[in-house]
């Protein structure tokens, strides 16, 4: 049930989940547990990692929310603009949700709203110069706050949990 930690010798290490399993089995020896072995950790991970992830985000003066949005603006290419709707169906908020959230990242001079050239009718969001670099100076500290979380890890450790993780959300992906 447990796995071997890296590097170490001898019997396999326990960890947290482990535990939980251990104990369901004592108790409820006719169920079997092995789902929580993975969506337990994978609930786990996203626990443990999610003060780090804060606090990163934190450093540059955004929360997740707002890091969500300025990088699904520079994720999008130049000229770094999206209308709302094309921003809250990617982000899955509601556009009320979104709404405060621009108001929040444009009085912090990161982003801007301007009449659509295409239908004037209709708004944009755009990334700001201040807005470009905060996103990308972020992003460079969340991706290197990630990969020491992963440090346990080896690259091919990495590459086989990243692809069995990416099978199994294509099958709920697929089913949902």
């Amino acid at each position: 049930m447990a796995a071997k930690a890296k590097g170490q010798k001898g019997p396999a290490a326990s960890d947290h989940v482990d535990r939980l399993r251990s104990q369901w089995a004592r108790e409820l020896p006719d169920i079997d547990t092995e789902p929580m072995g993975i969506l337990g950790r994978a609930s786990r991970l996203t626990n443990l990692f999610r003060p780090s992830l804060e606090a990163t985000f934190a450093r540059f003066g955004l929360d997740r929310g707002e890091f969500d949005v300025i990088a699904t603006l520079r994720r999008s290419g130049s000229p770094y603009r999206l209308t709302p709707t094309q921003m809250y169906t990617s982000l899955m908020i509601s556009s009320g949700g979104l709404t405060h959230r621009l108001d929040r990242l444009e009085k912090a001079g990161l982003i801007r709203r301007e009449k659509s050239p295409e239908d004037g009718r209709s708004m944009l969001v755009a990334l700001t110069d201040a807005g470009i670099s905060r996103v990308e100076e972020a992003c460079r500290a969340h991706v290197a706050n990630g990969a020491a979380f992963l440090g346990a890890l080896d690259a091919k450790e990495r590459s086989l949990l990243a692809d069995l993780l990416r099978k199994l959300l294509v099958g709920i992906e697929d089913n949902a």
